[in-house]
């Protein structure tokens, strides 16, 4: 055992002095570099970015760049990569729950927060934030939680109560917070 444990520490030790800078490897981030990855979207909406869109400007974002994976009405497709975003909703406490923003998503602000991070698949990071407003509000609408002509921001994303927001318990240890 104490051979693998020295073979571990070995092959660490060499892999973080071969990234050093003596070696030309890798370089530091510039401000610009780490202030686009330095988001943190709260649930209560802190954090959203300045920015706006509605449904309708949404439905074109989402044609191009959303529909081949998550299908052209958020339904989905017949392979497990193209993820529904639209029903489900009283399918939780079913034998087959169908986890949709409007059946699961207990907070607006962390769609767009995922939106934002992860999508599109292809190339996640590459929308605009008014292009993530906008598709999070096709989404939204979609699922009748929003009407289509509703403009959303910071603050109307944050206000917006999604269906499924009572349907998860506070995890009460203490070491993870302060209660909700």
């Amino acid at each position: 055992m104490w051979l693998v444990r020295s073979a571990v520490v070995a092959a660490t030790c060499a892999a973080l002095f071969a990234q050093s800078p003596k070696y030309g490897v890798g370089r530091t981030p510039t401000p610009e570099e780490i202030a686009a990855t330095d988001i943190s979207v709260l649930p209560d909406g802190t954090g959203l970015p300045e920015g706006h869109g509605t449904a309708a400007d949404g439905r074109e974002v989402y044609a191009r760049r959303c529909a081949r994976c998550h299908g052209p009405k958020g339904e989905g497709g017949d392979e497990p990569k193209q993820s529904p975003l639209v029903g489900g909703r009283g399918s939780l406490k079913t034998p087959k729950p169908l986890k949709t923003v409007g059946s699961y998503w207990p907070y607006a602000p962390t769609v767009w927060d995922y939106v934002n991070r992860a999508m599109p698949l292809d190339r996640p990071g590459t929308l605009t934030h008014n292009q993530v407003y906008s598709v999070v509000a096709f989404i939204l609408s979609m699922n009748g939680i929003i009407e289509e002509h509703e403009v959303l921001d910071a603050k109307a994303l944050a206000r917006i109560k999604m269906p499924n927001r009572d349907g998860f318990v506070p995890d009460a240890r203490p070491d993870v917070g302060k209660k909700r």
